[in-house]
Formats: C-alpha cells, structure tokens, sequence
C-alpha cells in the first residue's frame, strides 16, 4: 500500500491547492498573461472549486513550468509571498544592458533578463528600473544610474539584498533601500551620479503580491458576510 494521492478528478481539494491555483493567477497577471478581467473569472472559479476536476482546467493553458496543478499534495510554503530565488536565476543573454532618456523617458520593468551590470542614463529625462519581476542571469549586479536634471526610479522588491553608492551633486541619490534580502538572493548595488536630478530607490512589493494581498482581504469580508448570514438564520429559526 502507498501513501501517495490518487490521481483522480473527483478527489476533494484543500485551501492550499486551491492558494496554489490563485498564485499561479496572480503570476500570470504580472507576467502579462492574464488581463484583470480573466484573473477576476478565474479566481472566482478557483475559490468556488470543490475537487482537483474542477481546478486543473483553471491554469491548463499558462506554461508548463507550474501551470497545471499536481493531484499528489506536496509541501505548502508557510509564506505565500516568499521569493524561490532559484528560480530567478537564468542562463543566457541579458534582455537589455542600457537604458537612455534625452528628453524623454525609458523603461525596463516586468520579466526581463538582468545582466551582472546595466547603465542608465538620463538627461532632461526620466527612467525606471524595476526588478521586481526580473531574473538574473549572475547573483552580484551592478546598477549604474547618470542622470543630469532629470530624474530615475529603481524599484525592488523587499526580499532583495541592495547596497546603494550613489552621489548627488545639487541633486539627491537615495539609500534607504539599502538593506539585507532574504537568503539566496541576488547582490544588487546601485552606483552612480545625479548632477541637478535625483535617483530614487525604493522597496514595493510584487504585483502578484498586491493582488493575494487583495484577494486575501476580498476573501475575509466573504467570510465575514457568511458568517453573519449564519447566525442571522440561526436566530430566525431559534424565534420561530
């Protein structure tokens, strides 16, 4: 006899498988997979779902790579917003390695590939960094960011190791976000010059995270709406 789940279609499923299916929603939205409006429909699905039958369709046609639910119960990580740094980490070319505003404006944000150093420069312009959503193709990073009476933004994600090292001159160039990450995370240093400009660099948590946040919050008040549907119901029967 085994211990192992049995694959089939009608076995009941726990909260966790169905977190499981949501975090996968919320990683498609933020890789751009999804719009709002089928994350909604889909999540809806997922929280009404009752066996592995009816959650498996929800993700079948996201990628492979975690789309498509396992039937065998695993281990849940007890932090579902915790970073799988691992799974950052990418062989291969680096999506962009510059970043240039005259008078305008740039941006690198969502999936892309960071190499072990990008340069962003910005005059009379502005530019946004944002590794959030990046992988990395080395775990030491060197961000170096120019800008002269303009302006640039790096945004991290809280679980990251970030050392900053710029210098203003008439301007301004943020450290606060200089801080340990959490364990396997990449080395970020951010470096560079603002003549009459600033660089800004700040922690903000995922998008997929502000989504289970969200729906966190959507799924308490449910519950609470629930809760004192029941004990509405429980008094009209104790009266009558």
């Amino acid at each position: 006899m085994t211990d192992e789940q049995p694959h089939l279609p009608d076995l009941r499923a726990a909260d966790a498988d169905r977190e499981r299916v949501a975090e996968r929603l919320r990683d498609a939205v933020a890789e751009g997979r999804l719009d709002m409006e089928e994350f909604e429909e889909r999540l809806d699905a997922t929280y009404k779902a009752r066996t592995y039958g009816e959650l498996e369709p929800i993700t079948r046609d996201l990628p492979a790579a975690g789309a498509k639910i396992s039937m065998v119960k695993g281990p849940v990580s007890d932090d579902p917003a915790a970073v799988d740094w691992s799974e950052r980490m990418v062989g291969g070319e680096p999506t962009s390695k510059l970043g240039f505003a005259f008078w305008g404006g740039f941006s690198r944000k969502g999936g892309w590939v960071v190499g072990r150093q990008f340069d962003g420069i910005a005059v009379w312009g502005g530019g946004e960094i944002d590794l959030r959503e990046a992988r990395f193709t080395e775990r030491d990073v060197e961000i170096r960011c120019w800008t002269v009476m303009g302006g640039m933004q790096v945004i991290v994600p809280p679980e990251m190791t970030v050392v900053v090292k710029g210098f203003g001159f008439m301007g301004g160039f943020d450290d606060k976000a200089t801080g340990e990450g959490s364990p396997g995370s990449p080395r970020v240093v951010v470096k560079g010059f603002a003549l009459m400009g600033g660089v800004g660099v700040d922690r903000k948590i995922r998008r997929a995270e502000k989504l289970r946040q969200r729906e966190e919050r959507r799924r308490e008040r449910l519950e609470r709406r629930e809760e004192r549907r029941e004990i509405q119901t429980r008094r009209r029967e104790e009266r009558g």
